[in-house]
């Protein structure tokens, strides 16, 4: 079933939070933190697994962090979403919990629709769509505001 958990929510900040506010250095745990008050320990454990996935590379060393492991605009919230409801069920949930003939052949069936309808519509809003609506609420972008062209 999907449903807008902690962990969800604080999965799809934190990879906003690194694509609005990345500048030329990979983005801090800490930082992700103090920006977005996400617990460190949902945070970290989020972040991991979004490296297993190929969403997020991680940086090591003293300047490491995290970076989107592809352009902005090719990372849709859905894939966000499959990552997190894969790490709180350990696989994509597909079983029918119930077990009379109308919730198995009426309210199952009618239910995945809706669930496969909220994912298309996941599917089509990228991270880039989530951070122009950041720019147009006026949220400063730490990133750009730390970049120097200096040469």
């Amino acid at each position: 079933m999907l449903r807008l958990s902690k962990k969800m929510l604080f999965a799809i900040e934190a990879v906003l939070d690194i694509a609005y506010h990345a500048g030329g250095e990979p983005v801090q745990s800490r930082e992700i933190t103090r920006r977005q008050g996400i617990p460190r320990r949902y945070l970290e454990q989020a972040l991991q697994q979004l490296v297993r996935e190929d969403l997020l590379i991680g940086v090591r060393g003293p300047r490491g962090g995290y970076r989107l492991a592809r352009e902005r605009r090719r990372i849709s919230v859905g894939d966000v979403v499959r990552v997190v409801r894969k790490m709180e069920t350990g696989e994509e949930p597909t079983k029918d919990i119930s077990h009379s003939e109308l919730g198995l052949r009426v309210v199952s069936p009618l239910w995945a629709e809706l669930q496969e309808d909220v994912m298309s519509r996941l599917d089509v809003i990228s991270i880039d769509d989530l951070c122009t609506r950041a720019q147009k609420a006026d949220i400063a972008s730490e990133g750009h505001e730390n970049l120097d062209f200096t040469i």
